[in-house]
């Protein structure tokens, strides 16, 4: 029997079992793909998560690899957040696609011990584990990484409360004959907003929003021709955009799960919380579940501490995904607010981002994850040494006092 059994093998469930072996746990990360999705839905890795890596020394590739951003977007409006004023060594976003995120983090379980299995197509739970469709895998405790339709949650009988589609974004991953000069460009105006991000291999992003999708009804599938005729009514150019890679469409239904625990079920990331992908930190907040829940589990399996640690998995993280629920509905208001006085709300609130700095740094903070608090202050910030000394997975005594293995003070 293993100790954990994950279900799901995207972002959260990888790091989760990095985290779960550093502490000592035996895990199997379980995934019904036979193969990774080669179409990235999250592109962006913000500050916190980038100093998560760090923490356990995994940070590298990640910076040689992604593109830096310094600054980031609240609700698609032209005035940018600088994330310079943010108090950490990484003062930027990361621009890399999920595919990669998702290998490089099933290199770090894999080569500390966890096993990843594909085509297992969970279907239920056990009292001793999870239900495949030909079988069953042991584990004292069951972990729904397993995205917004969860079976885990589903199975496990926890609400998923909240609100259904009432407007709809789109995405091209093409290739551009006229891309734009800097590679990267952002349009905003009454007939819709729109942003083009590079991606490796000659393919760029093209993902925004147009008042015709402003509707609760499924538009249908993404064409080629319409996706050129929304984009030029936008930016005014089409980019010469052609030989699409990946067409698609996301709607802004928001839940949230009302328990993260139940029993010795958790859940954590998309299948703990969804909703419009604004500002990127969908991904973000999956791996800081991960990195909260991963320490705290390996320590109750272990029998380093009680099982009732567990619960202030739920007490400290269902607060962050109920404030990530209102921010993303906050900046999908601005996204959609194509009417004049919605374009009136859009220039003032964006004017006030540029001319008031303490807005903006707050804003930034919370985009960037560094504003969480458990209720002891915010993450303990790096002193030169104290990322270095978490990567051992275990508390750390500081002049601040004792910091836990995800960097809070204890």
């Amino acid at each position: 029997m293993h100790d954990v059994v994950i279900v799901g093998a995207g972002p959260t469930g990888l790091w989760l079992a990095g985290e779960l072996r550093l502490g000592g746990a035996s895990v199997v990360v379980l995934e019904s793909r036979l193969d990774r999705d080669e179409n990235s839905k999250a592109l962006t890795i913000h500050p916190r998560t980038i100093e998560i890596l760090d923490c356990r020394g995994v940070v590298e590739p990640f910076l040689e690899e992604g593109v830096r951003i310094p600054n980031g977007h609240f609700g698609g409006l032209p005035d940018r957040m600088d994330f310079s004023v943010l108090d950490t060594p990484y003062p930027f976003t990361l621009a890399l696609p999920q595919v990669r995120t998702e290998e490089l983090l099933e290199q770090r379980a894999v080569g500390m011990g966890a096993t990843v299995r594909r085509g297992c197509q969970v279907v239920g739970l056990t009292p001793n584990g999870v239900e495949l469709a030909d079988g069953e895998v042991a584990g004292r405790y069951v972990v729904g990484c397993d995205g917004t339709r969860s079976t885990v949650r589903e199975v496990a009988g926890i609400d998923f409360p909240g609100t259904a589609a009432t407007t709809w974004g789109w995405l091209g991953d093409v290739v551009l004959d006229d891309p734009p000069a800097r590679g990267f460009a952002s349009f905003t105006g009454p007939d819709g907003g729109l942003m083009v991000v590079p991606l490796p291999g000659g393919v760029h992003r093209i993902v925004g929003g147009d008042p015709a999708s402003n509707r609760p009804e499924w538009p249908g599938e993404l064409t080629l021709d319409e996706l050129r005729t929304t984009v030029k009514a936008i930016a005014g150019t089409d980019f010469g955009l052609r030989d699409p890679k990946w067409l698609s469409r996301f709607g802004n239904a928001t839940r949230q799960a009302s328990a993260y625990r139940s029993g010795s079920v958790l859940l954590a990331g998309d299948a703990a919380h969804m909703h419009f992908p604004t500002g990127g930190v969908g991904m973000n907040v999956g791996i800081q579940d991960a990195h909260n829940l991963g320490w705290k589990l390996a320590a109750v399996v272990t029998g380093r501490a009680d099982d009732s640690l567990l619960d202030t998995y739920h007490s400290e993280r269902h607060p962050v995904g109920a404030d990530l629920l209102r921010h993303t509905r906050a900046q999908t208001a601005l996204m959609t607010a194509y009417s004049p006085e919605g374009q009136a709300l859009r220039a003032v609130v964006s004017g006030l981002i540029a001319s008031a700095p303490d807005m903006s740094k707050e804003l930034a903070e919370r985009l960037s994850g560094l504003d969480v608090d458990y209720g002891k202050g915010r993450r303990v910030p790096d002193d030169g040494t104290l990322f270095a000394r978490l990567r051992s997975g275990r508390p750390v005594e500081t002049a601040a006092g004792l910091v836990r293995p995800d960097g809070h003070l204890a």
